[in-house]
């Protein structure tokens, strides 16, 4: 009786073990940011909208597999993912080495490059010695604070929990300049009337070892299956068109290789 005990103990044990993975695989929780539109915002009722949840929502649907989004403030997101909060992070994060040495990325899904943007009349060039001594509005945590703190020694780094803080203290005068990715500044800003006397300063900045290869999806170390299925999942969404549709809610150009040449 008791051998038999045991080995119903050890039974159940093993049906556990195999369906932990099968139930783990029911809902692949997606890890987005909310607050980098166009990208990723909220509308007036808490509705996760913009580019990235699209195509979250679409590699998900690609993969065959139910998704749940998971709201993350952006210093939080690779802690947050390593601590199993959620499977992958969908939310504009550029591939770098130093975040390769923690977690590994799909393949891209775009990219695009970084400009300053600063008042019409700033009176200073987009250089090092002219940004000497100047206040540079950047995201916390972003391949933008990378590249600011190396290319612009001189000048004041001044950091922000989200870019659209940066872009307020910007139009209240409190930074003279701002380094943020290219498209947001232009849709989020630029394009609007509080952007109305806001240009971009100097040309596209660029840079491997801040900005990386490009964006891509974050899955945690050892997740190699997982990270193959997203990086199958873009390839298959850019060829069957749905990248396009997305792409083309959201840009007048395909952002995946980059802006096109005089835009």
């Amino acid at each position: 009786m008791f051998r038999r005990t045991i080995l119903s103990t050890v039974a159940a044990a093993a049906l556990a073990a195999i369906a932990l993975p099968l139930a783990a695989q029911d809902t692949l929780r997606i890890g987005v940011e909310g607050a980098y539109p166009p990208f990723s915002s909220k509308e007036s009722d808490g509705t996760l909208v913009g580019f990235d949840i699209d195509i979250a929502k679409a590699l998900c649907v690609e993969m065959q597999r139910e998704c749940e989004l998971v709201e993350q403030e952006w210093d939080g997101m690779i802690p947050a993912l390593k601590a199993r909060k959620f499977d992958a992070i969908v939310a504009t994060m550029s591939i770098t080495e130093e975040r390769k040495r923690q977690i590994d990325f799909s393949e891209k899904y775009y990219q695009t490059p970084a400009r300053l943007v600063a008042p019409k009349d700033a009176g200073f060039e987009g250089t090092p010695d002219g940004l000497a001594g100047k206040r540079i509005g950047v995201q916390r945590g972003a391949t933008h604070q990378c590249y600011a703190e190396k290319m612009f020694p001189e000048a004041e780094i001044v950091l922000y929990g989200s870019q659209d803080e940066v872009f307020r203290d910007l139009a209240l005068g409190r930074v003279d300049a701002q380094l943020s990715d290219s498209l947001i500044a232009q849709e989020s800003f630029l394009s609007s009337d509080e952007g109305a006397d806001y240009a971009f300063l100097g040309g596209d900045h660029t840079d491997v070892d801040c900005y990386g290869e490009g964006v891509g999806i974050a899955v945690r170390k050892g997740e190699d299956k997982l990270r193959e299925d997203f990086s199958e999942a873009i390839t298959a969404l850019r060829e069957n068109g749905t990248y396009a549709e997305i792409n083309d809610k959201y840009f007048p150009f395909d952002i995946y290789g980059g802006r096109p040449e005089g835009q």
